[in-house]
């Protein structure tokens, strides 16, 4: 669910957080056992160039960082470790937090885990999540623009594009990224994600 709570800067979005269960899938809060699995698939210069703030090389320490954030939920939203449902293997992060533009989608695989269809199914599970457990008109999501993989992710989910800007990524520095949008409506007609 999501409610507004005040704060000192003003209102934000706190979500609660359910476990996702999809078909191959379990989306749950990161925890401690975590950290081994994410440091080794998270400390990957061509992950880290696609995102804002992962750095690189990624420690323990880094890792620990993020586990704290996560449960105190310094940006709002959720913060989800990706799990495989058959065997309980770390894949990744993905959530739901509050930007400059509102809501926003953010997700990461580790490389052995690219084309397998599995960034599409956490962004379906988490879209779904944003839109049932809101009054949200509207879902952002960027991406890098050479990253051509996350942007078949985001037209699988109908997101629409609206333009580019450019992001701060600790490693990469300033580069161009493309901003997309996904209104309720749309989402209402593609949540059978017959796309």
């Amino acid at each position: 669910m999501l409610a507004e709570t005040e704060e000192v800067e003003g209102e934000r979005l706190r979500i609660d957080c359910p476990v996702l269960v999809t078909e191959r899938l379990v989306l749950r809060p990161p925890h401690e056992d975590d950290i081994p699995e994410l440091v080794e698939l998270a400390n990957n210069r061509r992950i880290a160039e696609m995102l804002s703030r992962m750095p690189h090389p990624y420690s323990e320490a880094d890792a620990q960082a993020f586990l704290h954030s996560s449960r105190v939920c310094v940006r709002g939203g959720c913060h989800y470790a990706v799990t495989l449902a058959n065997r309980g293997a770390f894949v990744g992060c993905a959530g739901l937090e509050m930007g400059g533009r509102g809501l926003e989608l953010g997700y990461w695989l580790g490389e052995p885990y690219w084309g397998f269809g599995y960034a599409t199914e956490v962004a379906h599970a988490l879209v779904d999540l944003a839109f049932r457990a809101s009054d949200i008109d509207k879902l952002n999501i960027s991406c890098r623009v050479i990253n051509d993989a996350s942007r078949r992710v985001i037209h699988k989910c109908g997101f629409q594009y609206v333009g580019q800007a450019t992001m701060d990524s600790v490693v990469a520095g300033t580069v161009p990224v493309e901003r997309y949008e996904l209104d309720r409506k749309t989402w209402v007609s593609l949540r059978s994600w017959g796309v």
